[in-house]
């Protein structure tokens, strides 16, 4: 599950009575290391450009991180306007979207939205900025011209789900011209319930919602194949089996409206789950194309579509691993995998790595965007900060 604040666990968590457990604690071991284990908070502060771990920050030869950006505070799902705006959103720490403006590389980052309820979703589509809280999608219109003065969203849908638990949004448009809009588990694990663990797609007026995916948990990060336009997902296990299961996963819909990846009854393909898993046969159930680790908090993701990366990065799938916190051993990087034309992946590799120190975060990485140029950014809501990857050889 990606990064909740310890701060709001007893806020926005819990408007729930103090004494009762919080939703990421249930099923968490009642003694021993694993009791100790909570959510990692992020800094309520943004890190100062100079303190950033950009000197630890590992990449392939011929590859640079810089600061791109800093001091935008829980920074985490990225979108570019098509006159180069960079919208950022938010979830837990800042509440807000921000856009920043890039002028002869000077950049200025503006809050656009504030006060809104855990923002994470946003897409930008001819001239309109997209807005997803767990509750309602809205929409800015023409934002790219008005971001001193953003005009009052216009209200899309209304009828989302809203609980807290996994409510947060990752939102994009297909090849189809239709917004495909996840709502995750209400909890940890517990039975299906209706309109939950769910990917769904609309029309952009709101209209037409239809379900594309069930059995997926939890996930913040999809994309299109620019070669066939069929979606892949990442999607979060459940917490608190153990430290090795269960794993992440990447995942393709290779048949909308039909595919159920397996939540609440199977994880990463092949595990039954202890309660809900009985008598299920996980073969029966659509399988991933990868496993990401244990708790990875595996989040954003993109295929590389630009042209400044070698030859051999066209094509491939950038994903975000934030790391886990119900892991004693901590990891967190950006990922670089291959698909092998056949719904599958033929190999994986770390790609930029140098955010865990002396088993320590660092940094956490949560989503990545291609820009026009071809260079890739990565937002990194621990620090409230956003890196610039380059190549040049």
């Amino acid at each position: 599950m990606p990064l909740v604040s310890l701060a709001l666990a007893g806020s926005a968590f819990g408007q729930a009575k103090a004494e009762e457990e919080p939703f990421w604690a249930k099923g968490r071991p009642k003694a021993g290391t694993g009791a100790q284990l909570a959510p990692v908070p992020a800094f309520p502060i943004p890190t100062a450009a100079a303190d950033l771990p950009l000197a630890k920050i590992k990449l392939p030869p011929g590859f640079k991180a810089e600061v791109w950006a800093s001091g935008i505070l829980d920074a985490r799902g990225m979108r570019q306007g098509d006159k180069g705006t960079v919208f950022v959103s938010s979830l837990f720490v800042a509440g807000k979207i921000y856009a920043v403006t890039d002028q002869g590389g000077k950049r200025t980052v503006k809050t656009i939205a504030e006060k809104l309820f855990l923002p994470n979703g946003i897409e930008f589509h001819k001239g309109s900025l997209y807005v997803a809280t767990p509750k309602d999608i809205t929409r800015y219109d023409d934002i790219e011209a008005k971001l001193d003065a953003p005009p009052k969203p216009v209200m899309v849908y209304d009828k989302l789900a809203g609980e807290i638990p996994h409510g947060w949004k990752f939102i994009k448009i297909g090849p189809d011209g239709k917004l495909y809009v996840p709502t995750g588990a209400p909890c940890n694990i517990c039975e299906d319930k209706e309109g939950f663990a769910v990917i769904q797609r609309m029309n952009l007026d709101g209209s037409g919602l239809e379900t594309v995916a069930k059995g997926v948990r939890n996930t913040v990060g999809f994309d299109f194949d620019p070669k066939d336009g069929s979606l892949w997902f990442t999607n979060n296990g459940r917490d608190w089996l153990s430290e090795d299961l269960p794993n992440d996963t990447l995942n393709r819909v290779g048949q909308p409206g039909k595919d159920h990846f397996g939540y609440p009854y199977c994880h990463q393909g092949d595990f039954a789950d202890p309660e809900f898993g009985w008598g299920k046969d996980c073969k029966t159930y659509t399988q991933p194309a990868m496993l990401t680790g244990p708790h990875a908090g595996t989040l954003g993701m993109r295929f590389y579509t630009g042209k400044m990366f070698p030859a051999k990065y066209q094509g491939a799938i950038f994903m975000a691993r934030h790391g886990p916190w119900n892991r004693t051993q901590k990891f967190a990087d950006i990922l670089v995998a291959w698909p092998d034309g056949k719904g599958g992946i033929a190999r994986s590799e770390p790609f930029m790595t140098g955010f865990v120190e002396n088993n320590a975060y660092l940094g956490r990485p949560v989503d990545v965007q291609v820009l026009k140029d071809g260079s890739m950014l990565v937002s990194d809501d621990h620090n409230g900060a956003i890196y610039r990857v380059s190549y040049q050889p």
